[in-house]
């Protein structure tokens, strides 16, 4: 490393042209990374409804529908518009009273459900049917255009709406997310650090590794909204220490080689890459875990993230270093002193240790209480702002219809009509069920099945499959939705065994069940990972169980917090913060612990040794800290989209818990179980003292 160390240096113009050559394939890769807004499409593709999902695709040539209100509009004008409707591009269909019925049979003589179904008052109810799957960029256009030629006079609703303005509004805000990161995150540098242009060299390199990791994506095809919406900021978050690393031990190399600064930055570099692989694999660790979700959204953020952290690291060693070298002269011009005093609570913290363990054991009760009985949301519209066009037209569907979703009912086309009108009379019978539209019940007794256009069969029959609605009164993800599926689950089965129920709202059932199951998984895997990490680098038993219960404590009162002030979380946040917390921050414990371990080898006492420790990593943990808060909190305060304000502040409050339980829990825990450290560690052997 020494010889790669001296490399770096020698070569530093070479390094910083070719980091800014790179950015050029980065650039493309990033602008042809697909993004996926649609959530639900992370779902493990064997389970039932999404495999009813592909059937719908590809036997039936359709994968989306949107439920379209009018208001106030004659039965002419609302064909006058469906047609127009119609003839946008990848709308398949546009079923209304008028596509089974000739529009002047009067509506007296059509079935009842039929007429509940597309009219109340002087609303109207339309469904459209798109040749392309939910979340496709083809259906996100075809909403487009359909508001566009509508021109206002009708309300489009259903998940296809909802990603199509998830999108509008992520694209929007994403550029800033960054851009917020960066303004508070230099604020806390120009603070923390001895000079008011470092922090500038500082973002940009990690600016530029960014980049890489964006631009990277693109042999993943596309990634989620979630993800591009926090990878910059996560990744700016978790790797800034890396670079205040090596400042400091340039700085620290300087002094001693007397402004040596070619050789003091080899040094510099060789020691920064030692102590920050040991840093970083511990954060890798965690976004890995999320890797092992069977909701593959996990995999998505984990890959990136896990990859943006190991490019952090390169670039802290390369291109910074570089950087640093060429413009030593103009940051030499901008140094000052720290502005952040220096806090001396180490022999406090020391000589309350028994208080503090025992508020520490106390506080368990309730932050343990919090954590369990912390609530979350799975319905994804409840991220987006009440003013978004899919919102206002969801509650216009519920408003004029007593609606708010709708369920796809495959079964097999041969049963027979006896049994598909029983079936359908039973699911009509479900609690919240508003209406069935299969075939055999839109066929009314004053209607004969010669009137139904065959060109309707053929849209309800396909591949021997024959396709029913239904309409619900009841909210995706709410337990009514959920007891409706289930009923209605049973009943398709009762008739049909290969019949599948597919829609939104089953599909939002399984994950609910999936992410359940997914969130105990990766909690076991990232505190087990860390764990053995832990164990391996201080060649410990005792060490790793102290460590990881620190952090652990700081994740529970950090999700606890919610119960207590009445707030419901994404159910994304409950699965992936805590192993993000735990990665990324028990960096924190690791420093101390070492400096700990280095100054009872020394022949201090314990006590003494805590002190020593707790001096030497109070500043860095607490800059390392105010760094992750001011790269996520920002962001957390701006954004209209919940799920990224929350998971945003989340992050940046579990980063200042975190940062206050390792500064006050963690020496109280070194002195208590000192003995038993150093029985239970290999390389902890303090000198025997009078």
């Amino acid at each position: 490393m020494k010889k790669l160390s001296k490399g770096i240096v020698k070569s530093r113009y070479v390094i910083f042209i070719l980091s800014l050559l790179l950015l050029i394939p980065a650039f493309f890769g990033y602008v042809n990374t697909r993004v996926n807004y649609d959530i639900l499409s992370y779902l493990p593709k064997d389970i039932e409804t999404m495999v009813g999902q592909d059937i719908l695709s590809e036997d039936f040539g359709t994968g989306a529908f949107s439920m379209i209100v009018t208001e106030g509009l004659p039965y002419k004008d609302v064909s006058a518009l469906k047609e127009k409707i119609e003839n946008v591009d990848h709308v398949k269909k546009v079923l209304w009273y008028d596509s089974f019925v000739d529009i002047s049979i009067p509506t007296e003589l059509l079935p009842d459900q039929l007429v509940e179904a597309f009219q109340n008052g002087d609303a109207t109810l339309m469904i459209a049917m798109y040749d392309t799957t939910m979340s496709a960029d083809e259906t996100m256009d075809a909403i487009e255009e359909i508001r566009d030629v509508t021109k206002g006079q009708c309300f489009i609703s259903g998940m296809s709406a909802v990603i199509t303005d998830t999108k509008n509004l992520s694209k929007k805000e994403t550029p800033l997310y960054v851009l917020i990161a960066v303004v508070l995150c230099a604020i806390v540098l120009s603070v923390t650090m001895d000079s008011y242009l470092i922090p500038v060299f500082f973002l940009l390199s990690i600016g530029i590794t960014i980049l890489y990791n964006l631009g990277t994506n693109i042999f993943m095809g596309e990634i989620s909204y979630i993800t591009k919406a926090l990878a910059a900021v996560l990744q700016l978050g978790v790797t800034l220490d890396y670079s205040i690393f090596l400042w400091h031990s340039y700085e620290e190399q300087q002094h001693k080689l007397g402004g040596d600064k070619q050789q003091a930055m080899a040094n510099a570099i060789h020691a920064t890459f030692s102590s920050v692989v040991g840093s970083s694999v511990t954060t890798i660790a965690g976004f890995v875990a999320l890797c092992f979700m069977s909701f593959t959204l996990g995999l998505d953020l984990g890959i990136v993230m896990a990859k943006g952290v190991l490019l952090g690291v390169i670039g802290c060693v390369t291109i910074l270093p570089s950087m640093i070298l060429i413009f030593d002269k103009v940051i030499e011009k901008t140094k000052h002193k720290p502005l952040i005093p220096e806090l001396k609570i180490s022999r406090f913290v020391a000589k309350h240790y028994i208080l503090i363990a025992v508020l520490f054991v106390l506080f368990w009760i309730p932050a343990i209480i919090g954590y369990q009985k912390t609530q979350v949301y799975y319905n994804l519209d409840s991220t987006l702002p009440g003013e978004l066009a899919s919102i206002v037209a969801n509650e216009k569907l519920n408003d004029n219809f007593d609606m708010n979703t709708m369920h796809m009912v495959l079964f097999d086309s041969n049963l027979s009509a006896k049994t598909k009108a029983d079936m359908e009379k039973e699911m009509k019978e479900v609690d919240g069920v508003k209406a069935v539209l299969g075939l055999d019940a839109l066929v009314g007794p004053a209607i004969p099945d010669e009137m139904v256009p065959q060109a309707i069969k053929d849209e309800l029959i396909a591949g021997g499959h024959e396709l029913a609605i239904i309409t619900s009164a009841y909210k995706v993800a709410s337990d009514e939705v959920n007891t409706q599926c289930t009923a209605l689950e049973n009943v398709v089965k009762k008739y049909d065994p290969s019949g599948m129920l597919i829609g939104e709202a089953p599909c939002t059932k399984d994950l609910i069940t999936i992410t359940d199951k997914d969130f105990r998984t990766v909690s076991m895997v990232s505190i087990g990972v860390i764990f053995l990490i832990v164990a391996v680098v201080f060649r410990s038993v005792s060490l790793p169980i102290i460590l990881v219960l620190t952090i652990e404590f700081a994740i529970y009162v950090n999700m606890g917090l919610p119960f207590y002030t009445k707030s419901v979380i994404p159910f994304i946040a409950s699965i992936v913060i805590g192993t993000i917390q735990l990665g990324s921050t028990v960096d924190y414990a690791i420093l101390m612990t070492n400096r700990y371990k280095v100054e009872r080898n020394a022949g201090l006492e314990k006590k003494e040794a805590v002190i020593r420790a707790h001096q030497a990593s109070v500043q860095p943990v607490i800059v390392s800290a105010l760094s992750f808060f001011a790269a996520t909190f920002g962001v957390g305060i701006y954004s209209d989209i919940d799920m990224i304000s929350q998971l945003c502040t989340l992050m940046a409050r579990g980063a200042i818990i975190s940062m206050f339980t390792v500064l006050l829990v963690l020496p109280a825990m070194l002195i208590i179980f000192d003995k038993l450290i150093c029985l239970t560690s290999i390389g902890i052997r303090p000198k025997k003292t009078e």
